[in-house]
């Protein structure tokens, strides 16, 4: 892996020098576009709106900012790199938290972090306090033009850097729906809770894989050997049940059932 940035962890008067590899990686199909008529590919040009120009290179561009509509500020890369602001090449540790005080709403990206090798004693003290504390840093970094909400974690031998979005990037669930009164009852309530517990398990990442992918894969390979790819004969669904109380029972029987058989 190659590191795509690299700094120091900051907190108190420790400074880890450390780089940053991404964590993640997406594994979707990506899809190219053809002209139906000659399958000839369709390219996405970088066309100016305003000459009608294509094809303009990185050195042809500027960065710009449209403080009102149709009008802009530009800068060049220069003056971008003279906004400095503490955390700019530096991973600052605000305070630690607790993990499960973190809504998962808040989570962006996961980035491993590697000490160099003057801050592998350092990285091992942070990493073990993390451990022994059932702890996560809150820290604030600047990555990739934006300052970002960060948190610290252990993730086996490794450090993970956790991006966040900011407080007022996170959308209110302002839903009319979500104030209308539901009357659930005590008998559906006790059901859901034995149809919850019926299916808790140990989380198991090996026991989870892209299906949709596989079959994308598949459906290439066929394809490929100059298969036909032909829908799937329909099958006449079950209606869903309309008694909630029935459903629920119905599920807890076909759980217990999967399980016994």
């Amino acid at each position: 892996m190659q590191a795509i940035w690299k700094g120091a962890i900051s907190f108190g008067l420790i400074s880890i020098p450390i780089r940053v590899y991404g964590a993640t990686e997406e594994k979707t199909l990506r899809f190219n576009m053809l002209h139906a008529e000659d399958k000839g590919r369709v390219r996405f040009n970088r066309t100016c709106t305003e000459c009608g120009k294509d094809n303009l290179t990185k050195d042809d561009m500027i960065r710009a900012y449209e403080y009102e509509k149709g009008s802009y500020v530009t800068f060049t890369d220069d003056e971008l790199d003279a906004v400095e602001v503490p955390t700019s090449r530096t991973i600052e540790v605000v305070n630690f938290v607790p993990t499960d005080q973190i809504d998962p709403i808040f989570y962006n990206r996961s980035y491993y972090l590697a000490p160099e090798d003057l801050g592998v004693k350092a990285y091992a003290l942070l990493r073990r306090a993390l451990q022994e504390t059932d702890r996560v840093a809150l820290a604030k970094v600047a990555m990739r033009d934006k300052e970002r909400l960060g948190t610290l974690r252990v993730n086996g031998k490794a450090i993970v850097l956790e991006t966040m979005y900011w407080p007022d990037e996170i959308r209110e669930p302002a839903f009319p729906e979500l104030d209308r009164e539901s009357n659930v009852r005590d008998q559906e309530l006790a059901m859901a809770h034995t149809l919850i517990e019926s299916l808790t398990e140990d989380f198991k990442p090996g026991d989870f894989k892209d299906t949709y992918r596989e079959a994308l894969l598949s459906a290439v390979e066929r394809k490929i050997a100059g298969q036909e790819i032909v829908a799937p004969v329909a099958h006449d669904e079950e209606a869903p049940v309309a008694d909630l109380m029935e459903a629920l029972q119905k599920s807890l029987e076909e759980v217990q059932s999967r399980r016994t058989g």
